[in-house]
């Protein structure tokens, strides 16, 4: 578990480098254009779209590290035809590698925690891999942003040198992993998933159909408005500075660092669609103050303070999602189709982060007002939806913790046995 904890973060120290910077290196280093600069970003989405559907078959019929391996050599390739791309095909075909094999990644090492854990210690599994991916995105960021010089390109190069030698160093750590021959599942699993399988058998899941449905609202709620929506209400409507929303983005990712170890141990007690309800509530409050930044009339410095606020409450519910969604999908997973499920919900995140930015952009932009009830409404749409999920998982699936518990009926009656049996 450590080694596939540390590749995944160092996989996602090497994205930092060069996420915050593709849009700015295609359409002002390379000189090819604000359109082709979107291009290249609406492909490296579009590829992590056509790929999912199949990397989950992949996974549960070969396993997750050959899987993993194959995707971290695409990633690592795509990287670097990226760095050398000063033509619009070789950006276009380089986004489209990078794209699919950083898509591949997630559900492949989702599936190796899984295989690797049990369902008590997959809270604490996953927490683990949030914590540490979004601390190796933010380092990675901050470096990048020290090296990185638009007038050079070299300096690109080096960026995207660095990002590909992260996805082979994250193959070479998984491949020194031994999986176990099968995953310790517990607990209860949908009868027809074992026997058919495939999409069929997924979409007759209806406890998982109703994660999806939830887990689609969550991303485009919140990580679907972050550098598209939400930045367009705050600087047009909240008149916040371009550079307030890295100190936003900052706050974002302290608050996920600092917090999450102690949600941790809020979240582990408690039932997970509460949480996940819980979570909704606090997005609707971070909404409202959005509103307030844009909407009210107190004094800039306020504003500022409010939008930045705003991120702020979105990073602890992120932390509080953590180790909460991402191990419910491995528990309603059937045995065999673990890797279908974690691709599954990974395309819905996809579609999500997709369809966000190109309703939430335009309307964050220009219908101010709106945007913030729309959004409003959403986060309360997500309490709404994990409320009504509750009623379809078993008490072991929505708390698992109460797997471990030992009956209490037994503890009263062991005694009375004993009893007996002496006499």
């Amino acid at each position: 578990m450590r080694r596939i904890q540390a590749g995944s973060a160092l996989s996602a120290f090497g994205l930092g480098f060069t996420v915050p910077y593709l849009y700015v290196y295609v359409a002002q280093v390379r000189d090819l254009g604000a359109t082709t600069a979107g291009i290249v970003l609406a492909v490296f989405a579009m590829a992590a779209l056509v790929v999912l559907p199949f990397s989950g078959r992949a996974i549960d019929r070969r396993g997750p590290v050959p899987v993993l391996l194959v995707a971290s050599v695409v990633a690592a390739v795509g990287a670097v035809g990226m760095g050398f791309a000063s033509s619009v095909p070789a950006a276009v075909g380089a986004a489209a590698l990078l794209g699919a094999g950083t898509a591949v990644l997630q559900p492949a090492l989702a599936t190796m925690i899984v295989w690797c854990s049990t369902p008590a210690g997959r809270t604490r599994a996953f927490a683990m891999q949030f914590f540490l991916q979004n601390l190796g995105l933010g380092v990675g960021g901050l470096i990048g942003g020290l090296l990185v010089d638009t007038s050079r390109p070299g300096s690109f190069i080096l960026l995207f040198s660095i990002e590909a030698a992260m996805f082979l160093v994250l193959a070479a750590i998984v491949g020194t992993v031994r999986m176990p021959g099968s995953p310790a599942f517990q607990g209860a699993r949908p009868s027809q998933g074992g026997k058919g399988g495939g999409v069929r058998a997924l979409l007759g899941h209806k406890a998982m159909v109703q994660l999806c449905v939830l887990g689609f609202v969550l991303f485009f709620a919140c990580y679907g408005q972050f550098e598209s929506g939400l930045a367009a209400y705050g600087t047009e409507a909240a008149g916040i500075q371009p550079s307030t929303l890295g100190i936003a983005l900052a706050a974002n990712t302290a608050v996920i660092v600092a917090a999450q170890f102690l949600v941790l141990k809020f979240v582990e007690r408690r039932k997970r669609t509460r949480v996940i309800a819980a979570v909704g509530l606090i997005w609707t409050v971070a909404w409202l103050i959005a509103g307030y930044a844009g909407l009210g009339h107190g004094s800039q410095a306020m504003a500022t303070a409010a939008f930045v606020s705003t991120y702020a409450l979105f990073g602890l519910g992120e932390a509080m999602l953590s180790p909460t969604v991402a191990p419910l999908v491995a528990d309603l997973a059937p045995e065999s189709m673990v890797g279908q499920y974690n691709s599954a919900f990974a395309l819905v995140k996809q579609l999500a982060l997709a369809v966000g930015p190109a309703v939430g952009g335009p309307m964050g932009a220009a219908l101010h007002g709106p945007y913030i009830v729309t959004f409003v409404l959403f986060s309360l749409g997500i309490t709404f939806l994990a409320v009504r999920l509750g009623k379809r998982l078993t008490p072991e699936q929505d708390q698992p913790s109460l797997a471990g518990k030992p009956s209490k009926v037994v503890a009263r009656h062991q005694p009375e046995r004993k009893v007996e049996a002496a006499a």
